[in-house]
């Protein structure tokens, strides 16, 4: 409670109500990229739309189909009457993306996470997990009762060490690392972390939720841009990003898959997606293959977007890419930067810790294919303004 307590402080005695980073209210979409926040029409570049799936004309007919036809809600979990057709046909679709055997989907994201990995370690084995992985990654390993420790970021010599310690087989270790990392967007180091997993022996869980349809000659997330998915057991991601709704998944070509949906309490306990946004899905997953001038747009404005912030001075955390993140010297000069830019009508995320890697404080911002290029250029101007206002070092 107590830092809880320290962090609300912080942020309240910065923020007025109407401008709390961490709960700022949208009032209207006007499309995937425009909103309306404090009625001030808003260049959205803090979502996870990545492709603007959530507005493609198709996306929405299929959704509204199945809500048609099959209602707003599953109203039960997939061991109970939620488990429809919809369901099974997503599960091969995204099997068939991958060239695995078997795919489960899940509720959330998080769930998808919290499902795979709860399930597949317990007392007595170990999980080594990447330092920056996502906080679902960190709560399913503590649920899963098992020893866990982080190795330092995209660091294989570290893990290489910390297996050497361990008086854990390696066949009961879970090495565990995400292929595009949220908060500064840098790839994981998979080649080399895979590699010493394998030596091992240990499974290895990657986490793919920034990279799906944007990665990879099929889409398939960093694991295929680097040519390392053999080295791979099981890829977990999520709906909510690139394919514009919500939900989670993970693929495999282990028959341990099958068996989650009898030992996976998210999965067990959790009312199915709801059809209407399965359906969605499905659209947006074969939008992927057949349409690839949304990854060429995308890339042409994430590059646009990092070439632009380079010109003014103002440097990245990494290379270009979906998404991106600007380095703050404090958390107030933080908050004075993003409410500076959501005065200009720009909204990005302030994330702070202990939400960010190394206690850094950070401005992400995500760039989306539906950006057109004078969007793009009108956040790079607000930039170079704010950054003669704000010093960042």
């Amino acid at each position: 409670m107590a830092r809880a307590d320290r962090l609300g402080n912080s942020l309240e005695r910065l923020a007025d109500s109407r401008t709390n980073p961490l709960s700022i209210v949208v009032d209207d979409v006007v499309d995937t990229v425009t909103a309306v926040v404090a009625g001030r029409r808003t260049l959205m570049f803090g979502t996870n739309s990545y492709l603007g799936l959530n507005f493609n004309p198709a996306c929405i007919e299929a959704s509204v189909e199945a809500a048609r036809h099959y209602g707003t809600g599953s109203t039960a979990s997939r061991v109970a009457a939620g488990n429809h057709r919809l369901h099974v046909m997503l599960e091969e679709d995204i099997a068939t993306l991958y060239g695995r055997r078997d795919a489960v989907i899940f509720s959330t994201g998080f769930m998808a996470n919290l499902g795979v990995i709860s399930a597949l370690a317990r007392k007595g084995d170990m999980i080594f997990v990447d330092a920056h992985c996502h906080a679902s990654i960190f709560d399913a390993c503590r649920l899963s009762g098992a020893q866990v420790e982080s190795f330092a970021h995209n660091d294989r010599s570290d893990l290489d060490s910390r297996f050497a310690r361990s008086n854990v087989p390696g066949p009961q270790t879970l090495v565990i690392c995400e292929g595009l990392y949220s908060v500064r967007g840098d790839l994981g180091e998979l080649e080399g972390l895979t590699t010493v997993a394998r030596r091992h022996g240990a499974v290895v869980i990657v986490d793919e939720a920034h990279s799906l349809g944007i990665y990879g000659r099929y889409g398939r997330g960093i694991a295929e841009h680097l040519g390392v998915e053999a080295n791979v057991d099981v890829i977990v991601g999520t709906f909510s990003k690139s394919l514009g709704g919500i939900g989670g998944y993970a693929v495999s070509d282990s028959s341990a898959l099958r068996a989650l949906r009898f030992m996976s309490r998210p999965y067990l306990y959790t009312a199915s997606l709801p059809p209407p946004i399965v359906a969605a899905a499905r659209r947006a997953l074969h939008l992927i293959g057949a349409e690839p001038k949304l990854r060429d747009d995308l890339w042409r404005n994430a590059r646009a977007m990092h070439d632009g912030l380079a010109r003014i001075g103002v440097r990245p955390c990494a290379d270009p890419g979906p998404v991106g993140s600007i380095r703050m010297p404090g958390l107030a000069a933080g908050y004075e930067f993003w409410k500076a830019l959501l005065d200009r009508g720009i909204y990005v995320n302030l994330l702070v810790p202990p939400a960010t890697p190394d206690g850094d404080v950070v401005l992400r911002f995500s760039v989306s294919a539906a950006h057109a290029p004078d969007q793009i250029r009108a956040a790079v101007n607000a930039v170079a303004e704010v950054s003669k206002l704000v010093k960042l070092a």
